[in-house]
């Protein structure tokens, strides 16, 4: 199963003929041939165990990008574009944050600002009732934005000292909230060293009550996501350049912390395969890396700007990509869905 499945391993020529024929029927044919007929139970389980395997290697074989499509440029001239989100309508949210604004990007293709001033908001996430969490950094806090653009401070310190700056977000099915918190200097601050110990991953419970930090000092976390079954955690340390898995335990804290891959990432969600999908990945520009479950690379975006910064699933099917990078925003069409309804 090992050989079968992790194809990736055998050489190209091999990985093309694994994907061009029949596997079931090559290996049951191959069982037959004398020198290997050692007993009928062998070809029988190894029947088995290549259509097991085929399916397998279709779903990697299959790119998880639209056939044909084409990254596409919607919008440019901004600061620095992030955190994108989408609505229980497919709409998209993003900020241009230095300018101090979040964006929408509607279903039809139209750009407006949604809210500014905006408290130079980070990453967002909707919540299950529309309202907007936002990263708000301008004075270290994590905001709710009601629909009717009513702002609710959820936090400013922890233990009584100011945060170092809210990054990025994630919104367990609970309502839970998994806050990254790392420490880059604003030109919007006024001070210019941390006030707590170290830059760590936080929970905030349900009734937003309790505010606790849930991993160890890190290297910057920053891209922060998960399953919308509640149970797996992704945290990337961006300036260790890892991501890590955890398991997520009923009170919100973590376990079983496990290197994903030996990658960072600024921004990413999952697709409905379970791919993790992050951005700052190799290549001729610093694109969209997809990664199996597994943590094996499987594909690869090109973005023509300088740094791509987070990624979200919108529009009405929930089947575009949309990207945040630099001074733009771009999308692409996907042959999945985004797994989280608001990433």
């Amino acid at each position: 199963m090992f050989l079968l499945t992790n194809c990736d391993s055998f050489p190209a020529k091999t990985r093309s003929k694994l994907f061009a024929y029949d596997l079931p029927s090559m290996i049951f044919r191959l069982c037959k041939r004398p020198k290997h007929r050692k007993s009928s139970g062998i070809a029988h389980r190894l029947f088995h165990f290549a259509a097991l395997a085929a399916v397998t290697i279709s779903a990697h074989a299959q790119s998880i990008i639209a056939p044909g499509a084409t990254l596409q440029k919607l919008a440019g001239g901004f600061a620095f574009t992030e955190g994108p989100t989408c609505d229980k309508n497919g709409n998209l949210f993003f900020v241009d944050q230095p300018n101090n604004r979040i964006m929408e990007w509607s279903t039809d293709g139209k750009l407006s600002t949604f809210m500014q001033p905006s408290g130079h908001s980070n990453g967002m996430m909707f919540d299950a009732n529309g309202n907007l969490i936002s990263c708000a950094d301008e004075h270290n806090a994590l905001w709710s934005i009601a629909p009717d653009k009513t702002v609710t401070v959820l936090v400013t310190n922890y233990d009584g000292k100011y945060l170092n700056g809210p990054n990025d977000v994630w919104i367990t099915p609970g309502g839970g909230i998994y806050m990254t918190d790392p420490f880059y200097r604003r030109t919007w601050w006024n001070h210019t060293k941390m006030d707590l110990p170290g830059q760590m991953v936080f929970y905030l419970t349900p009734d937003r009550k309790n505010l606790f930090p849930v991993t160890e000092a890190m290297g910057h976390p920053n891209g922060i996501t998960g399953t919308p079954d509640g149970k797996t955690l992704y945290v990337s340390a961006l300036s260790d350049d890892k991501t890590w898995r955890y398991d997520i335990l009923p009170d919100g804290s973590l376990t079983n912390e496990t290197l994903f891959c030996d990658r960072g990432s600024d921004g990413m969600t999952v697709d409905e395969n379970g791919d993790l999908i992050m951005c700052a990945g190799p290549g001729p520009t610093n694109g969209v890396s997809i990664f199996s479950s597994a943590g094996k690379l499987i594909d690869h975006i090109d973005v023509p700007e300088s740094w791509s910064a987070n990624v979200a699933f919108a529009g009405k099917d929930h089947k575009t990509l949309f990207i945040t990078a630099s001074h733009s925003l771009y999308s692409i069409q996907m042959n999945v869905r985004g797994w989280n309804a608001a990433k």
